[in-house]
């Protein structure tokens, strides 16, 4: 008996051991380092530094938890008095990685996942109670754009560019950018960007339309941002409210994630989008997950009932 509780007690010692190991796994990057880094300085500028440039520091589900609790940290945090967000490497944000971030599921089921998950992906920035400044070192796509545009500044590399391919995936504008696109950029400009043409301005393009505040040579993007923190810290009005790109109703964007949230969760498991992953999987010659998506679509008729 004794022996047997020995084996038992190792094993268990075992297995929390190798728990311990896949979780610190799934939360560093390919080099062993962590997937989210914050550092903050004397004046109580916080930079969130996304690090896993060998993905483009895409947002997979350990990357979204972890950004989300240094974002959590920070808000809680009295040091903390202005919040800005960068990326290491050449890229700011590939955008969410589904693969990495769903996993299989009914489908009505997987429709209330998808609807309170893009809830979360931007209420969090919506709800910062302190000013966001987003430092895009390199291109952008997807919601790691229009999350962007909820922050208070917008600081862009030359190098930088923004795209939102949801036409093209067959899904509806999100992250509030059915709002706050037109209302930046005017609605010609933010059709462009959100409707076929899929038009990916860069840097400068992107301060010309109104898209970010500050465009700077990519050497300068977080210093820039860090120095416009460090004056609206030093200002005498500070802290200023809430203002998401120049607009500080944040209780009417969170009725519009609402919405586009639900209306993303309907897209994502309509045939538009189910053919758009067949075609864009075939392109990248990814047969087995192609036919995945192509078996989805053909007997949509049959598990849509499962709504």
């Amino acid at each position: 008996k004794n022996s047997m509780r020995g084996l038992l007690v190792k094993s268990l010692r075992n297995n929390n051991r190798v728990n311990r190991i896949r979780r610190y796994l799934a939360s560093a990057n390919s080099g062993g380092e962590p997937l989210v880094v914050t550092t903050t300085d004397e004046l109580g500028a916080t930079v969130i530094r996304m690090n896993n440039p060998q993905k483009y520091n895409a947002w997979t589900r350990t990357m979204l938890k972890d950004l989300h609790g240094a974002m959590k940290k920070a808000s809680e945090n009295e040091a903390t008095k202005v919040l800005i967000v960068t990326g290491t490497g050449k890229y700011y944000c590939a955008g969410v990685d589904l693969a990495g971030t769903l996993k299989p599921m009914w489908p009505g089921a997987l429709r209330k996942r998808l609807y309170e998950m893009n809830i979360e992906l931007f209420d969090i920035w919506l709800d910062f109670p302190k000013p966001i400044i987003a430092a895009m070192n390199g291109p952008a796509i997807g919601a790691s754009v229009t999350s962007a545009t909820l922050c208070d500044a917008v600081v862009a590399s030359t190098e930088a560019t923004f795209s939102t391919p949801f036409a093209k995936l067959g899904v509806p504008p999100e992250g509030c950018s059915s709002f706050n696109f037109p209302r930046l950029m005017g609605k010609e400009t933010a059709n462009r960007m959100l409707g076929p043409e899929g038009w990916v301005p860069n840097g400068a393009e992107a301060k010309v339309i109104g898209l970010v505040t500050d465009c700077v040579p990519p050497d300068q993007v977080l210093p820039h941002a860090t120095q416009l923190a460090h004056k609206w810290i030093q200002s005498t009005d500070f802290p200023p409210p809430r203002s998401h790109m120049g607009f500080s109703d944040t209780a009417y964007l969170k009725i519009v994630n609402d919405s586009e949230s639900k209306q993303l969760a309907d897209a994502f498991l309509a045939p538009p989008f189910l053919q758009a992953q067949v075609n864009f999987l075939r392109s990248k010659n990814k047969i087995i997950p192609a036919s995945i998506f192509q078996l989805l679509v053909f007997l949509r008729p049959l598990w849509k009932l499962m709504l």
